[in-house]
């Protein structure tokens, strides 16, 4: 097993270099998250490219939390719409996804050309659905759609690529546990997602909609606001109809892309495949007051959608029903400098009992990294470490001896000034049911200032059990019993 110690910045992807085998060639791509690469490995013939995320003073965490689920989602793709994974790397040495090169460019090659003739941007988009029609079905939730994302195989197939910010729906969602804003890319992303809901596949329809729409008109229907408050203008404001723009857009076209651009996810077209169907079959495409429009909404329309609650009672009711269908959370806050001290092997042995009692629950390790109040954090340590990277390694080394399997257990590295509010704001958010954690030893700071276990405590939403170290002849007989749970748990089917 990999340590902590392991962890090294010799690791480091470069061109030139080489990792598990693999031949790094130059730098093909420096995104927002990650870098792409050429690659090459023995026995495969196919063109292959490395992704790893980007990792160097000053980057989001966002980047390392979205390649984690890119990491989790990727390999259990399937079809030709997904690109072919051939090995994931680990974080405890170097993070990346060595997967296949496609030949052809994005459609952001396109921009230059817009706006495109329709009957061009509904072939593009016919296909584009047809691939999420195959990732809905598979239990995936794009949420990042654009022209970057997306690439075609020679053979015709859309590609989706970058599942940074993906939702699956087998798979703890680190994206919205961790972050409270909406992430996505402006001028694509649905009222919903700027409300905090990533549960709907109908979001995808409403980044296609906005594609077509810029496609076929040269303009993006809703701008590229930067702020939080420029994205919720979506919510009740609606675009230009494209007729408007481009008069020899046929009304069936445009009743299909408005449909797509309905605020409420619930009136957007059901699903992609019938998204694929429409754009195919446009005789048969129903027309509404849609197709005919010229002008946008009047005031009292847009008033009447601003002052309507039903889009945030439709999210929340997706994300409550969501969450209680997914099993109960418990919530460990880990000290990783104790992982071989009496106190860890009693965490860990009550954390086991506490999943044995719930056998579909599911435990979240989370530690803090703490920032400054005032002043720039470093991201990295002195030996040119990643500090959120090695925390995470650190979590997953302290919570190794568990033994329990990938979907049961996730890694959460919180960056916040007060440790203790962090703890609670994770569990109020993500509606923990149990928080666990351990008591620190007595010290005049403690007696002065309070425990993160005693505020934690005071003011948790859920309950919360405060473990103390046992003495050696304790803890030894802790982790026997722990060592003997996990063995019984592995025999369950």
């Amino acid at each position: 097993m990999t340590t902590p110690a392991d962890l090294s910045p010799a690791a480091a992807i470069r061109p030139g270099g080489e990792i598990d085998g693999i031949a790094i060639g130059s730098l093909l791509h420096k995104g927002g998250m990650a870098l792409i690469y050429e690659a090459r490995k023995p026995g495969i013939d196919a063109p292959l490219i490395l992704k790893a995320p980007r990792l160097s003073h000053g980057e989001d965490p966002a980047a390392i939390v979205g390649f984690e689920m890119e990491m989790m989602i990727l390999p259990r793709l399937q079809g030709v719409h997904a690109p072919r994974i051939y090995q994931v790397g680990d974080f405890a040495t170097q993070p990346y996804i060595l997967m296949e090169r496609l030949s052809s460019p994005s459609l952001i090659m396109r921009l230059g050309d817009l706006p495109l003739p329709v009957d061009e941007v509904v072939q593009l988009a016919a296909r584009v659905a047809d691939a999420l029609a195959s990732l809905h079905q598979q239990n995936v939730i794009h949420l990042d759609i654009k022209p970057s994302n997306i690439v075609f195989r020679s053979s015709g197939e859309a590609v989706l690529i970058d599942f940074g910010l993906s939702h699956h729906a087998e798979l703890p969602d680190l994206i919205e546990e961790e972050f409270r804003l909406p992430y996505g890319t402006a001028p694509y992303i649905a009222p919903e997602q700027v409300l905090g809901v990533r549960t709907y596949r109908r979001s995808d329809l409403f980044a296609l909609g906005c594609l077509m729409y810029f496609f076929a008109t040269g303009v993006r229907p809703f701008g590229d606001p930067q702020s939080l408050k420029g994205l919720k203008r979506r919510l009740w404001e609606d675009p230009m109809p494209p007729r408007a723009l481009k008069p020899d857009i046929p009304p069936w076209f445009q009743e299909i892309v408005l449909r797509c651009l309905e605020p409420n996810p619930e009136h957007r077209t059901p699903t992609a495949a019938q998204l694929a169907f429409d754009l195919r079959h446009p005789d048969q495409v129903a027309l509404t007051g849609r197709s005919e429009k010229l002008k946008r909404d009047g005031w009292f329309a847009a008033r009447k959608r601003r002052g309507n609650e039903a889009l945030v009672r439709a999210a929340r009711k997706s994300a409550i029903a969501s969450k209680l269908s997914s099993a109960p959370i418990i919530a460990a806050a880990i000290d990783t400098r104790e992982a071989d001290s009496g106190l860890a092997a009693a965490m860990r042995a009550t954390l086991l009992r506490s999943l044995k009692d719930n056998p579909e629950s599911r435990l979240a390790c989370l530690n803090v990294l703490k920032q400054k109040a005032i002043g720039v954090d470093e991201t990295h340590d002195e030996a040119g470490h990643n500090r959120h990277v090695k925390r995470l390694v650190e979590l997953k080394h302290w919570a190794a001896p568990m033994g329990l399997a990938d979907g049961r257990i996730t890694f959460h590295v919180l960056e916040a000034v007060n440790p203790a509010e962090a703890i609670l704001t994770y569990a109020r958010l993500n509606h923990v049911d149990h928080i666990v954690l351990g008591a620190r030893k007595e010290t005049f700071q403690r007696r002065l200032l309070g425990s993160v276990s005693a505020e934690v405590a005071g003011h948790a939403p859920c309950s919360v059990t405060v473990v103390r170290a046992k003495n050696a002849m304790e803890a030894a007989a802790e982790a026997i019993a722990a060592e003997e749970l996990v063995d019984e748990d592995e025999t369950q089917p």
